[in-house]
């Protein structure tokens, strides 16, 4: 019983790992996800579906790692693949940010120029 349940657990992370891993090649197909922004998505993801498929490849990567239950290796995959995301989103939302300031300083130089141009021929009427 318990090997059946373990196989049904095996086959439903196998499942769950190639639907993350389609969604994520359709959303970059579909140009709704950058290439650049899917890297860390793709390796984590191909991470999960190797792990899914070789148990005994995550219970040598907890062994290494000192972990006695080779699931919170996997967790901890989990929370390390979140906190690259994170920082990665973080380092977007930075550049947008600087992008978006000196854009508008930019558009707030341009309306005082043309402000300025427009005001000038009424300046030199008498």
């Amino acid at each position: 019983m318990a090997a059946l349940f373990a196989h049904r657990l095996q086959l439903s992370a196998i499942v769950a790992s190639v639907v993350l891993l389609g969604s994520i090649v359709e959303l970059v197909r579909k140009h709704r996800l950058q290439e650049a922004y899917s890297l860390l998505w793709l390796s984590f993801g191909v991470v999960f579906v190797v792990f899914s498929v070789w148990r005994s490849g995550l219970e040598l990567f907890a062994h290494l790692l000192g972990i006695a239950y080779a699931p919170a290796a996997l967790f901890l995959l989990l929370l390390i693949a979140i906190f690259l995301i994170l920082i990665q989103f973080s380092i977007v939302v930075s550049r947008l940010s600087e992008s978006n300031r000196a854009l508008a300083q930019e558009l707030a130089l341009l309306r005082e120029e043309l402000r300025r141009a427009t005001r000038a021929p009424n300046d030199a009427a008498p």
